[in-house]
């Protein structure tokens, strides 16, 4: 096979990102794919019934259209045929009954802030969340910068320092890191006195790959709400595919070569430098490769001779927990009790710390748990053109999932055969049961539903090792400055010309693309400082 500067395996998000912005500066590159398609857990398609479209996997994009990449590439994109659908009024909510009273409570995030405080009652709550996000602000550079640099990189890491010194109080910053490595529970106990901040955004931290007694939660909770404030949840007109569409369409017009139903066999290495892939369809040749796989993947399958202590340490590398996609196909919209509820994208149903924390727990000793925290997408609200006039989709995600079950929590389900239909169909029941607590009457508007259990996610995927869509656990012993884990963190492996990628790799899980994009800027050299004066001495033309 021919030659090339660049070979990327796997086509998630992040080999997009880089293979596309490696491509616009000149390189060759090609792209090894053992799916029949582009895309990873990015795709779209009439799963359920015919006119109805549903976002396969991942749908919401707030994180890449805030990033570097999309900052990079998303004119190029929109010019092949990328469009967005967002919302200018509410973004997501969380319904739950009160735990003292029964009564149904909700709360409703908008994109303007100070709308979203004004629902809080407790005195003082109001102001606090504008301060909760104030503070992120003042440190936005810290943080985000934090996300976009190798953090075992000391010129990348003094960049962010100097700055963090400069822009504050010394006292000031240290209380910020300490309140960063709280879990997202004691966050928003040591700054609100109501119900509502926990309620509306510790569900979300499960979308980080986070339960909410877990370290960093107090970080990663500010920065979901100041992100959904910012730029709301854009979803791509037409489905996730089309997402997917524009990237090829970027990457065709810029020489990439594309291999499909190309399995990853080995990266071949000489002398402690790689050479290029062998695949299942033949050699290709690179002197520098981008592996977007597990560590798993990585250092027990694709390297023959790993770095010295490598392999045991990827074999001990901990996936979290298991997800399950639910789509279904409507004859007419959700109705909720709530009727505000009818206008927001994304429904999280759970109480915050409490409901969803009790379900973390149940799925971790690998129980199926009594009341799952819900995520309800109705991208209908946002793109009309995801179903029928007067009909509607529902795209339900569940976070807290075991991959191999051993038992049910409420002790009603058969778990003896594993993620078989039956179970499948007898776990949608029960989520069933759980919408129509707050949505009466939307188990019989179903006209069909598709079900993607933990299994069938890892077989559509091996990234997602056991079921796993967020490429490992996101816990802090093993994130930032040592994801995936110590010996390997960063980006660069110590096999010259061999970077690691993807969800496993910094800044994590998620759509931003952060990790393509950090790694494709390394990549692309910088003009020298004699090079950049020149070109400000070069005459201008008039």
């Amino acid at each position: 096979m021919d030659s090339f500067d660049v070979a990327i395996i796997g086509s998630g998000i992040n080999s997009l990102v880089a293979a596309a912005e490696l491509a616009l500066d000149g390189k060759r590159v090609c792209v090894i794919e053992r799916s029949d398609r582009l895309g990873g857990f990015i795709d779209s398609s009439e799963r359920t019934l015919p006119g109805f479209i549903h976002d396969t996997f991942s749908s919401w994009h707030p994180l890449f259209v805030s990033g570097g990449a999309y900052g990079a590439l998303g004119k190029e994109l929109h010019a092949r045929g990328l469009e967005y659908c967002n919302t200018s009024g509410p973004v997501t909510a969380a319904v739950a009954l009160d735990p003292a009273t029964g009564a149904q409570r909700v709360v409703i995030a908008h994109r303007d802030p100070a709308e979203t405080a004004s629902a809080f009652k407790e005195p003082g709550d109001q102001a606090a969340y504008l301060a909760m996000l104030d503070d992120l602000g003042r440190h936005a550079d810290t943080v985000f910068g934090a996300f976009g640099a190798e953090l075992r990189s000391f010129p990348d890491v003094a960049k962010i320092a100097v700055g963090a010194v400069r822009r504050g109080r010394l006292a000031a910053n240290e209380v910020f890191l300490r309140d960063s490595v709280m879990s997202g529970r004691n966050y928003v106990r040591s700054r609100f006195d109501g119900w509502e901040a926990d309620q509306l955004w510790s569900p979300w931290l499960l979308h980080a790959g986070l339960g909410p007694d877990q370290a960093t939660g107090g970080v990663m909770l500010p920065v979901m709400a100041m992100s959904m404030h910012g730029f709301g949840l854009p979803v791509v007109k037409g489905g996730a595919s089309r997402f997917v569409a524009a990237f090829e369409s970027l990457l065709r017009d810029n020489g990439v070569r594309i291999m499909l139903g190309a399995e990853a066999e080995e990266i071949t290495v000489v002398s402690g430098s790689v050479t290029g892939v062998r695949t299942s369809t033949g050699v290709v040749s690179a002197g520098t490769v981008l592996a977007n796989v597990s560590p798993q993947a990585l250092y027990t399958k694709l390297l023959k001779q790993p770095p010295a202590g490598t392999a045991a340490a990827a074999a001990r590398y901990q996936n979290g927990r298991g997800a399950m996609q639910i789509h279904l196909a409507l004859d007419k919209p959700v109705e909720w009790l709530d009727p505000r509820l009818d206008h927001v994208p994304l429904v999280h149903i759970s109480n915050g710390s409490d409901s969803t924390a009790i379900a973390c727990a149940q799925a971790e000793a690998g129980l199926l748990p009594v009341e799952p925290t819900v995520v309800v997408g109705q991208q209908y609200l946002l793109d009309p053109s995801r179903a029928p006039e007067g009909k509607a989709t529902l795209w339900l995600q569940l976070q807290e999932v075991p991959f191999a079950p051993v038992g049910d929590a409420a002790g009603e389900l058969d778990v003896a055969n594993g993620w078989n239909e039956e179970l499948k169909q007898a776990y949608l029941e029960r989520v069933l049961a759980r919408l129509e607590q707050f949505a009466p009457g939307t188990r019989a508007r179903v006209l069909a539903s598709d079900i993607l259990a933990p299994t069938d996610l890892s077989a559509a995927n091996p990234n997602a090792v056991k079921g796993d869509p967020y490429g490992g656990s996101a816990e802090l012993f093993q994130n930032l400055l040592w994801r995936p884990f110590p010996g390997a963190a960063g980006h660069r492996t110590a096999i010259q010309g061999l970077w690691h990628i993807g969800a496993s790799t910094h800044p994590g899980p998620g759509l931003s693309g952060g990790s393509g994009h950090l790694v494709a800027r390394k990549l692309i050299p910088k003009p020298s400082r004699f090079s950049r004066i020149q070109a400000a001495l070069k005459p201008r033309k008039r």
